[in-house]
């Protein structure tokens, strides 16, 4: 018995790659629990420390609160994998993307498209690098290595990765005087209320302004327009942390150090950026 611990499940993300998790789990003969955590650091501790010791043989922990310190003096009651974004290495075992190459690639391919004024839905210019930092880091090496200078302005901050927050962030973007003529928006939640919020206002995706999203959810290959995104290896993702978490389970003497597995990515270009 292994736990699934995600910040939730509204985000069609998590749900996506819970089922690739179960998946890879049953082909191993092991049943999965799901948590929530919320985002919630205290929750996020808990996991991390053996919540469910009663319950569970192993936690996959994807931690957005958790500090580099946390992860290095955590308490050590069950074996653990981390999802996500880690800055530095650490004790624990880590599965991820590498996310600035995937906006640096998607960044591209919007200046590829001749695209000037491209704004960053999601992102953040401060604080620890989680997935938002991390992107925005990418993104501004495209610019850089295109020879054009990087604009805090455009990066737009959001309370949360969800439709709401892209579609109130968009309608910001696009009445200032002078409007962005491309979104790249960090997970296609956001994108999705984007093109939202521009058809409300009238700039038409992609003649007058490019999206593009983050994730592959079901959810953006059937909008109108369908959105292109950068979509993370999700299964593969999941069969990694599932065969290091069950490593680390079978195998109690494999020692201290930690394993990091980079899971694959690609750009899906679809009609909301040209395709």
């Amino acid at each position: 018995m292994i736990t699934l611990a995600v910040p939730e499940l509204d985000v069609a993300y998590f749900s996506e790659l819970a089922k690739h998790v179960m998946a890879a789990a049953d082909r191993r003969g092991c049943t999965v629990l799901i948590h929530a955590t919320g985002s919630r650091r205290d929750r996020e501790l808990s996991a991390l420390n053996g919540f469910d010791a009663q319950f569970t043989d192993g936690v996959i922990l994807s931690a957005l609160t958790l500090r580099q310190r946390d992860l290095d003096h955590h308490e050590k009651h069950l074996p653990v994998v981390l999802l996500g974004e880690r800055h530095t290495p650490g004790s624990l075992d880590h599965v991820g993307i590498d996310n600035i190459a995937a906006a640096r690639e998607a960044t591209a391919h919007l200046l590829a498209r001749g695209r000037r004024r491209i704004a960053v839905v999601g992102g953040s210019l401060r604080g620890r690098q989680g997935t938002d930092r991390l992107r925005t880091i990418g993104y501004a090496e495209a610019l850089k290595a295109a020879g054009l200078p990087f604009d805090g302005d455009l990066v737009a901050p959001v309370d949360a990765f969800h439709r709401l927050d892209g579609a109130r962030a968009a309608a910001q973007l696009v009445e200032r005087p002078e409007r962005p003529d491309a979104l790249l928006c960090l997970n296609d939640h956001l994108a999705l209320g984007a093109v939202r919020a521009l058809h409300d206002r009238g700039p038409r995706v992609p003649d007058d302004i490019d999206v593009v999203g983050f994730d592959d959810i079901e959810a953006s290959r059937y909008s109108i327009p369908t959105i292109t995104t950068v979509a993370p290896d999700k299964e593969g993702i999941a069969r990694a942390a599932v065969d290091l978490l069950l490593d680390r389970i079978e195998r109690p003497d494999m020692g201290t150090g930690s394993a990091e597995h980079v899971a694959g990515h690609r750009l899906i270009v679809r009609e909301s950026s040209g395709g």
